[in-house]
């Protein structure tokens, strides 16, 4: 464990960023946290040097992702297909099966140190999951989760029309996170039905403007979300500009 929990976190909005670009920086903080802490582990406690912790917010242009655990078949477009589609594809490193990312989606991807938080994965999947419920309870929207399955659901308890809001899937190793959360604002729906979202056929996908009837603000839907982790992780957020995507503009 750390000598000292750092709960500073550095955040980030990279703007309109392609995948690839977004999860090779993602690596890059990700692989120098835990050499960190493979370095500290050499030396004296006193000595240690606190580990930095980061939340990436990120818009992507059209991209379909498969995680470890995905099925190839759950992709219903072939290589034409995708390209008709202004859509990339690529598998990644994560947990869970193949989601969809695109203009209007709110994605989180928390880099943290959870020596610096708590070390509990469990934990930290479900207080990913209520920032995004505690989001939409501000919209006047009641959601939840389903047991067995992973993510954010509206009729998640009478379950007569259930309607997945936010993807989810993380990759954890010595306690540092990277990945994370997908949150339908504004997005097409239509994408999804090139896929069978995470590998769950027989329920449906929507978005907060799906469930409000307009269009959404999503500069205030993703200050009302980084509030809500910020609170629930006990987050010291400091807000950097990075210069590497600063000239994307959403």
């Amino acid at each position: 464990m750390n000598p000292i929990q750092n709960k500073e976190v550095i955040f980030q909005h990279l703007g309109l960023v392609d995948y690839q670009e977004a999860w090779d920086y993602q690596e890059k903080l990700f692989a120098n946290t835990i050499q960190r802490k493979i370095e500290n582990r050499k030396i004296p406690e006193n000595e240690q040097q606190i580990t930095s912790n980061y939340l990436l917010f990120c818009q992507h242009p059209h991209v379909y992702t498969l995680g470890k655990s995905g099925h190839l078949e759950h992709l219903l477009l072939d290589e034409q297909s995708l390209k008709e589609k202004q859509a990339k594809f690529y598998k990644i490193n994560r947990g869970g099966d193949i989601t969809y990312h695109g203009p209007g989606q709110i994605v989180a991807y928390p880099i943290l140190d959870l020596d610096n938080f708590f070390t509990d994965i469990h934990r930290y999947l479900r207080f990913l999951e209520e920032s995004v419920i505690l989001t939409l309870a501000d919209y006047g929207l009641e959601a939840g989760r389903i047991e067995g399955l992973t993510g954010v659901w509206l009729d998640h308890i009478e379950q007569q029309h259930p309607r997945k809001i936010c993807a989810m899937g993380v990759k954890s190793s010595r306690w540092v996170t990277m990945h994370g959360l997908a949150f339908n604002v504004n997005s097409n729906l239509q994408y999804f039905e090139y896929i069978v979202p995470c590998g769950i056929k027989d329920k449906a996908v929507t978005s907060l403007e799906n469930e409000l009837g307009a269009r959404q603000n999503i500069q205030e839907v993703e200050a009302r979300l980084k509030k809500h982790l910020a609170a629930l992780f006990e987050m010291k957020l400091k807000e950097e500009r990075n210069q590497q995507f600063s000239a994307v503009k959403l």
